[in-house]
């Protein structure tokens, strides 16, 4: 037979005419193969993307290791953590000492609780010359609102709150308080005038200088003299004072 019936006779076998369909079926399924595969992976990529899993620091290359361990928000002892920030400062308490008597400068000092007579009298600069070291407790711890005097060598202690003799420890006078007797303007310390009333630390000073340029009070009434010591004053101190 020639090429026509060839032809004829494959166009009419089944099996020949089935043959494109099933080359196109198995071309299919690869395709669909290859997609569930790239899929796959995808889904897999994603899920590492997404894990717990923790690097450990020293798996790093050197230049990306930190240097400084971990610091929790919460940790009390980071400085910048919320434990350090919720925590109240604290403020230093401070009080106030008058400081009299032989120190190079009399005044009031404003210093930190805890303080003592030895603290004070460094603030007022030192003693003087003619301190008498001895005379106050330098060890003493002192409160808010004293007033430190200390003496000079070979004086008198000032008299304490309600009479006695003797300086109150550390050579503390109470502030505004009257010895139990009168005062005699012609012996009486500077500690001594400024516990009577309306006479502060630089009236209490005049008078002592107005003594020693007039050689001393002669009567009471000379105390109108000094410089700051009106008739209200004088009549306060009148019965308190004597010469």
């Amino acid at each position: 037979m020639g090429i026509a019936d060839d032809d004829a006779l494959g166009r009419l076998d089944p099996a020949a005419r089935a043959a494109p369909r099933v080359r196109l079926a198995v071309g299919g399924v690869v395709v669909l193969v290859i997609a569930a595969l790239i899929a796959t992976v995808v889904v897999a990529m994603l899920g590492a993307g997404g894990s717990d899993e923790t690097i450990d620091g020293a798996e790093l290359p050197a230049g990306l290791r930190s240097t400084s361990g971990p610091t929790s928000a919460s940790d009390p002892t980071s400085g910048t953590g919320l434990g350090a920030a919720s925590e109240p400062q604290r403020e230093t308490a401070a009080l106030f000492v008058h400081v009299l008597g032989a120190v190079s400068r009399p005044g009031l000092y404003e210093l930190t609780a805890g303080t003592r007579v030895m603290d004070a009298v460094a603030a007022a600069g030192g003693f003087s010359s003619t301190a008498d070291p001895g005379g106050v407790n330098l060890a003493r711890e002192l409160s808010d609102g004293e007033q430190l005097y200390v003496p000079v060598v070979g004086e008198v202690p000032p008299p304490v709150a309600g009479g006695g003799t003797g300086a109150a420890p550390g050579g503390a006078v109470s502030p505004g308080a009257a010895s139990a007797g009168p005062i005699d303007l012609n012996r009486a310390t500077l500690a001594e005038l400024d516990t009577l009333p309306r006479i502060g630390p630089s009236l209490a000073q005049r008078i002592l200088d107005w003594r020693d340029a007039n050689g001393g009070f002669t009567s009471v009434d000379e105390l109108r003299e000094v410089s700051g010591i009106g008739d209200k004053t004088f009549e306060s101190l009148r019965e308190l004072v004597t010469v």
